[in-house]
């Protein structure tokens, strides 16, 4: 197959070794290096503009109908607005411009919105146009660090895997932080690659730096895979043991800096002239990391999160599914990341095998080791871990199966002229196929053609390759291409369905509906069966969960904030897709006051109040009560929780106080904080019906709540109730 063979390396590679791994003809590497010479007086002719055509491609999938998601997760949407307009917001990633608290993450995944919200004004574009831009340099890096091993082929392989992998589709077309962090993990990962190939220290100090920005981002998940890093150096560093140690130490220090400033910063800044660090108990960045975003994702114990992680009979992962090895093949998160999960194992123990004779710095085995043991790692993670756990976390995976998968077809096929490794081709051909069929047999009546074309075509192209050592060139090259055919056409269509559907809120999926999947009442859970929760609930429409929108499409069964509306994929007519979302209306963030994707006066009683995982409903009667002399007050107003605050903000543009951050549950402001900016004058409005997670009803926001409905005067603005805190009642009591 042309398109996997390899035909070229970094012509600075080192030699690795004269170790053999098939007899006299030399080690696998020394036959790559061997074949792509040229590549020193000149690339192939036709690798560059493949190369930009891979860039241009895979900008114009993740920036096409980008607006269509309106602000989609409107939590860091409305960050990324206080952050445009105040720099104090931008350093410390607080939620609106007023500084009351922040996101319940490091604010470094922010940045590039905020910058652009600054520069260009806050609308859907500005905000989702820096992430599309982070996926297309994540696949460019990813280009680059498998060329240097394998050639431009498989290079192109990966990133065309990488761009079309459906998770990826998802989140590098939405606001959360996990598109900036997989962008560092790659880069950290072509850094180590480049350390490996000639021991330069200064690769060790930006991999370093990769790692520690990567913690700005999303915390100790970017941490995950430096234990892999640092052994894989240590045992094929091309340098004395001493040196890499000391290396490796220059590498760890500059982490340490690039991370700490920020987290040193936070935790000696006078509390009292800061925002409190949303998610925590203690108003302690530290505390956060290793509680709620740290240790606690691991053993489900999270303090002030939305749901334990125990499940019946003491089962892990609870409410977020079972936990164990079988997680990442199932029903929903199988659709997400798991197509080429089977092939990428198998590929990682044939480079190991064929590598195995190498030398100790064979550069192409240390590549298998890195973004193999990338893989695997961070893979049992998320199968083990007991705490929160979403579908789309599996993005950190899909650069590193890319890598694996083209680095991997590409030994393989260069080892087809042995029947073994012809047999294990066309296993792997066939396996791929099998598995794309169940896959794509999960999304109940959904192109039911598709997979029965993938198994037929899979399966001939594996018969074929089984006689890949005899075939002629040509004939091989297009039973190759059949074989990939195969192998990719599930992904890509659940990709295209991706782009084709408005995605909003905070629980997203990639893909079609399936038939079943995750734990019943939460996001991708049985199909039929309700969440808890589910039905009506203040401000929502009868029949709806809290933030669950309803539409004729296929749906989802749908739990707390889960939108159940899921057009048809791939027509482009589908409904908004996430927590929250309503079919059919299609987000329109400069559309007067309201917000993306929201309808005027669409709630029930108490009007324009979201749910915990979707932001709130503002009619423009509302956004114009809340825009009169709002130049007075530090806020315009305050809401429960984070989503329902983000709503009123991302239609005002005004500081909104979210009363105990994402969940409601956080302890502030307290209530006699609370109190205080009231008698200063620093808070307008409260809004009425305020929502939050499990637990908020026991908090400081349950008794802010109370004490503002006790003493102050209600004002409605179309369906929407609020409470004036510079009118109190006759009848006020302090």
């Amino acid at each position: 197959m042309t398109t996997l063979t390899p035909s070229g390396s970094a012509a600075d590679t080192p030699p690795t070794g004269t170790g053999s791994a098939a007899g006299h003809r030399g080690s696998l590497g020394d036959r790559f290096r061997a074949r792509s010479r040229h590549r020193r007086t000149g690339r192939p002719r036709w690798e560059s503009p493949a190369f930009w055509t891979l860039l241009a491609a895979t900008a114009a999938l993740y920036l096409y109908g980008l607006g269509a998601s309106g602000y989609a997760n409107s939590f860091y949407s409305a960050a990324a607005q206080a952050g445009g307009v105040s720099w104090k917001a931008f350093l410390f990633g607080s939620l609106d411009a007023g500084n009351a608290i922040t996101v319940d993450k490091p604010p470094a995944a922010l940045w590039p919105m905020a910058l652009s919200v600054r520069l260009f004004g806050l609308g859907s574009w500005q905000i989702l146009v820096p992430q599309a831009l982070l996926g297309v340099a994540s696949v460019g890096l990813l280009y680059s660090a498998v060329r240097r091993r394998t050639g431009p082929a498989s290079a192109l392989l990966a990133g065309a895997l990488l761009a079309l992998t459906p998770v990826a589709a998802l989140m590098f077309r939405f606001n959360n932080p996990d598109a900036l962090l997989c962008l560092l993990m790659v880069a950290a990962l072509w850094c180590l690659g480049r350390a490996v190939e000639d021991a330069r220290t200064k690769w060790l100090v930006l991999a370093g730096a990769c790692f520690g920005v990567g913690f700005l981002a999303k915390a100790l998940q970017a941490w995950l895979i430096l234990p892999v890093a640092a052994l894989v150096y240590l045992a094929c560093g091309p340098t004395g043991l001493r040196r890499r140690i000391g290396q490796l130490l220059c590498g760890g220090l500059t982490t340490v800096v690039t991370a700490g400033w920020w987290v040193a910063l936070v935790e000696l800044w006078p509390a009292s002239s800061r925002p409190y660090i949303g998610g925590s108990q203690e108003n302690s960045f530290l505390e956060l990391t290793f509680g709620y975003n740290g240790f606690g994702r691991l053993t489900g114990e999270e303090t002030g999160s939305v749901g334990g992680g125990r499940g019946p009979g003491g089962a892990g992962g609870g409410m977020w599914g079972r936990t164990g090895p079988g997680r990442l093949f199932g029903d929903t998160i199988g659709g997400q990341i798991g197509w080429l999960l089977p092939a990428a194992l198998l590929l990682l123990v044939v480079g190991l095998i064929l590598t195995r004779r190498a030398a100790r710095t064979d550069a192409l085995r240390a590549a298998f080791l890195l973004w193999g043991g990338s893989l695997l790692i961070t893979g049992a993670t998320f199968s083990l871990m007991s705490g929160i756990f979403h579908e789309y976390y599996t993005v950190a995976l899909a650069p590193y199966l890319a890598a694996v998968v083209a680095m991997g077809s590409a030994a393989l096929w260069r080892e087809r002229g042995r029947f073994r490794w012809s047999a294990v081709l066309a296993a792997t051909a066939a396996g791929t196929a099998v598995w794309s069929f169940v896959l794509l047999g999960r999304a109940t009546d959904w192109l039911p053609w598709l997979r029965w074309t993938v198994l037929a075509v899979g399966v001939v192209a594996a018969c074929g390759l089984l006689a890949a050592n005899v075939l002629p060139r040509t004939a091989g090259a297009a039973v190759a291409a059949l074989a990939l055919l195969a192998a990719v056409a599930g992904p890509v269509a659940f990709t295209l369905s991706t782009v084709n559907t408005p995605h909003t809120g905070s629980i997203v999926t990639a893909g079609p509906a399936v038939s079943r999947g995750g734990p019943p009442g939460m996001p991708g859970g049985t199909k039929g069966r309700p969440g808890p929760g589910q039905g009506a609930g203040p401000g929502q429409g009868a029949g709806q969960a809290p933030g669950a929108g309803q539409g004729a499409g296929q749906s989802q069964g749908a739990g707390p904030g889960q939108g159940g509306a899921r057009g048809t994929p791939g027509t482009g007519k589908g409904g908004t897709q996430g927590a929250g979302a309503q079919r059919g209306m299609p987000p329109s963030p400069g559309d007067g006051a309201q917000g993306p994707g929201r309808r005027e006066g669409a709630g029930g009683p108490g009007g324009g109040v979201g749910g915990l995982l979707n932001g709130s409903e503002v009619s423009a009667k509302a956004a114009a009560l809340l825009r009169k002399n709002a130049a007075s007050y530090t806020w315009a107003a305050a809401a429960t929780g984070s989503q329902n605050a983000a709503g009123y903000q991302l239609a005002t543009g005004l500081p909104v106080m979210a009363v105990g951050g994402f969940n409601g549950t956080d302890p502030y402001p307290t209530l006699a904080q609370f109190k205080k900016y009231v008698a200063q004058g620093r808070i307008h409005y409260f809004v009425a019906g305020s929502q939050g997670g499990p637990g908020a009803g026991r908090g400081t926001s349950s008794s802010i709540s109370s004490w503002v409905t006790e003493n102050y005067t209600e004002v409605k603005a179309g369906d929407t109730t609020f409470y004036d805190l510079t009118q109190p009642k006759r009848t006020a009591t302090g």
